[in-house]
């Protein structure tokens, strides 16, 4: 595994520096693998998200599809227009192409999902909402 710059990149273009990001919202993210879709200018990203306890990661949205995996603690989602879900390990969820959505750490200890993004190639990846 490696801890990828795709997401200083990101942050950097949103004017938000990824260092004081990460230290003020307690968000940890790790790419895991990146490839190629069949279908032209498409691709899939798969990443680990670590939350220290009671930390958001704030709103944001992303060029394509999300699929969660909660691996360990308590999330609670907030995705636009829907009540908030809490969920636990082994729970899924799945946000739709450019839903606004939050994640935080309801929990004591760290939470962490396995997120994986069903995406347009060449867009940021994350797009922070304020």
């Amino acid at each position: 595994m490696k801890t990828s710059n795709t997401m200083a990149v990101l942050f950097f273009a949103a004017g938000i520096a990824l260092p004081a990001l990460t230290q003020q919202t307690g968000v940890h993210r790790t790419d895991l693998q990146r490839h190629d879709l069949s279908i032209p200018g498409w691709e899939t990203i798969q990443a680990r998200v670590d939350i220290d306890p009671g930390k958001l990661a704030p709103n944001h949205r992303h060029p394509g599809e999300e699929i969660i995996y909660v691996l360990a603690g308590t999330l609670e989602y907030q995705l636009q227009g829907q009540p908030p879900r809490t969920l636990k390990p082994g729970d899924v969820l799945f946000v739709p192409k450019g839903v606004i959505h939050s994640a935080r750490n309801v929990g004591s200890t760290e939470a962490s999902e396995l997120a994986t993004y069903v995406v347009e190639k060449d867009k940021p990846l994350v797009e922070v909402i304020k």
